[in-house]
């Protein structure tokens, strides 16, 4: 037992010393950097969708300022197919348009944010995307990569994402 206990003890020492010196292994920072990407992009994406929407309010709202306010229009509330006037639909579609323009405005100051985190990341771990920076530091780039091909680098952990 105590050969046991001895054994998972230096291992388990040894996870946590060498995490608490070099920090997250190659493959966590990774993971991590490619998830902070993908909430940026859906947070992209979903700026996007929101931008169609306000086109789509928009264009309703253009078309239906020449209509007799008193005339009849369907809108789809819920999946439920809704009868009634103009003068009722254009008030609720204007607020609609203001609001989704408000959840862009978070949703760009989220997008910038994440940026900046995502670049600080980038920094602390020396984070290099495949085909960044070819042109402008090709001499430090074959020299870390010498230094990764030959064993060890003397910078630390630089980690390459494609």
């Amino acid at each position: 037992m105590a050969a046991n206990s001895s054994s998972t003890g230096s291992k388990s020492g040894t996870n946590t010393s060498g995490g608490k010196q070099s920090g997250p292994s190659a493959e966590q920072v990774v993971a991590t950097f490619q998830r902070m990407r993908q909430e940026q992009r859906s947070m992209a994406s979903k700026a996007a969708e929101l931008e169609m929407e306000i086109n789509e309010h928009s264009l309703v709202i253009d078309t239906l300022k020449d209509v007799d306010p008193s005339r009849k229009c369907y809108r789809l509330v819920g999946g439920v197919l809704v009868e009634r006037t103009v003068k009722e639909v254009l008030p609720a579609l204007e607020t609609n348009k203001e609001q989704i323009s408000k959840i862009i405005e978070s949703i760009n100051t989220q997008m910038q944010s994440k940026g900046r985190e995502l670049t600080e990341y980038r920094e602390r771990y020396n984070i290099r995307l495949v085909g960044e920076g070819e042109g402008d530091a090709q001499g430090q780039s074959a020299a870390s990569s010498r230094d990764s091909e030959g064993g060890g680098s003397k910078t630390g952990a630089g980690v390459l994402v494609s």
